[in-house]
């Protein structure tokens, strides 16, 4: 599992992602969170280009997340990053929680 953590001059961690390989050609995203004071800021999408980039250096050509429906920002957000659903449900805690999935390039 590797960890990003992205963390404000003043010390304040604005936001995280970790990332791990799951099989050869495949990795998958987890703990994506940025706090709210620090949404819009363009911290979401540099923690995300790492995240894909580490899993594209591990050889990597498809990368998946969950999300759950009520995250609807959060799903706008991948989907404005190249992932789509994959039409995979789980159910976390009674919620169903949707897999969305990115096929890499270059």
């Amino acid at each position: 599992m590797c960890l990003f953590v992205a963390v404000s001059e003043s010390g304040e961690i604005a936001g995280t992602i970790a990332c791990h390989v799951v099989h050869p050609e495949g990795g998958h995203l987890r703990g994506m969170a940025v706090l709210p004071s620090w949404q819009g800021s363009g911290i979401a999408e540099k923690l995300l280009n790492s995240a894909e980039s580490e899993l594209r250096a591990e050889g990597c050509s498809r990368i998946s997340l969950d999300t759950t429906e009520p995250l609807v920002p959060a799903i706008r957000f991948y989907q404005k990053h190249g992932y789509r659903n994959s039409g995979k449900v789980t159910y976390f805690c009674g919620m169903r929680r949707l897999e969305f999935v990115k096929t890499m390039t270059g």
